[in-house]
């Protein structure tokens, strides 16, 4: 990975981060029996692996279209 791949990936973890939180925030879990987003920290870091992996994913594309 080259940098710039690395700098993609990262904000892509930082918007997942956000997004999971927010998405406690506002829609959560009310019964408490939701494995994921029941506990804010589960639901932030879930977020965060899922915005990683998507913007990873995204990056990889348009390399790949580039050349």
């Amino acid at each position: 990975m080259n940098k710039r791949e690395i700098i993609i990936t990262f904000i892509g973890v930082v918007v997942g981060l956000i997004s999971g939180y927010a998405y406690y925030h506002y829609i959560g879990c009310v019964s408490g029996t939701c494995s994921i987003t029941s506990k804010p920290l589960n639901s932030t870091l879930y977020g965060g692996v899922l915005g990683g992996l998507l913007f990873n994913m995204i990056g990889d594309f348009f390399k790949k279209k580039k050349s």
